[in-house]
């Protein structure tokens, strides 16, 4: 764990838990992490075990936050709620947040529940750095699975047309969720999200263990579909 040392300005709660993080140091967790961009090595199972008797305490959650070390900020996450946070204090999270899990919770588990989750879509989007463009691009998939309505799906397959074929891979996997998810959710677009995947072809040969579904978007949607036809009938 990068961080071990506690300053006199943490509470003894803080430094409890960064302890009980570093002792759960795993080098064979970390080496695997490390080939995804994530720098630790802690079991997130017993991540979220730790999280549980520390729930909603804000005054923790940021001090652990504050450390700037990645399983700490994991822990951090779990233990805080989404209305905690301004808008301003989320984008600066994000824009500080130097790994793709951390990146990920942070969306999917604050952002993408916060009541201000319209307001970063629409900041991060179309954002210059794309870690934090995929962050806007996660949450349009969010909505149109989920609040479609009002949403311009043509200037959005329009922009995933001309942008995610050579996009960053963090930012190109955020637009082809997006992509993939209007397919399915969308009928009248679904041969449309298809053919621009065909002819992008992004994630056509990405490696997918037996019994799970390809990330490439034609096969994406077509299996998608198919499972929810089946679930009707």
């Amino acid at each position: 764990m990068a961080v071990t040392e506690t300053g006199p300005e943490q509470s003894a709660a803080a430094k409890d838990l960064l302890a009980e993080l570093a002792a759960l140091e795993d080098p064979k967790i970390r080496a695997v992490n490390e080939k995804h961009g994530d720098d630790h090595g802690v079991n997130l199972t017993k991540l979220r075990a730790l999280a549980k008797n520390h729930a909603g305490d804000e005054a923790l959650g940021r001090e652990l936050w504050d450390s700037g070390d990645t399983a700490a900020r994991l822990l951090a996450l779990l233990v805080v709620k989404p209305g905690m946070f301004s808008a301003d204090e989320l984008d600066a999270m994000l824009r500080e947040s130097r790994t793709p899990k951390v990146q990920d919770w942070l969306v999917n588990y604050i952002a993408n529940k916060s009541k201000l989750a319209e307001e970063l879509r629409l900041r991060w989007i179309d954002d210059a750095d794309p870690a934090v463009s995929s962050a806007g691009w996660a949450l349009t998939s969010e909505r149109v699975a989920k609040k479609p309505a009002g949403l311009d799906f043509d200037a959005l397959l329009v922009t995933i047309e001309a942008v995610m074929v050579d996009a960053p891979e963090r930012l190109q996997w955020a637009m082809n969720q997006t992509l993939a998810t209007i397919g399915i959710e969308n009928p009248e677009l679904r041969y449309r999200c298809i053919d621009i995947g065909e002819r992008l072809g992004v994630l056509r040969d990405y490696p997918t263990p037996p019994n799970c579904t390809s990330p490439f978007a034609p096969v994406w949607i077509t299996e998608i579909v198919r499972r929810r036809e089946v679930a009707e009938k």
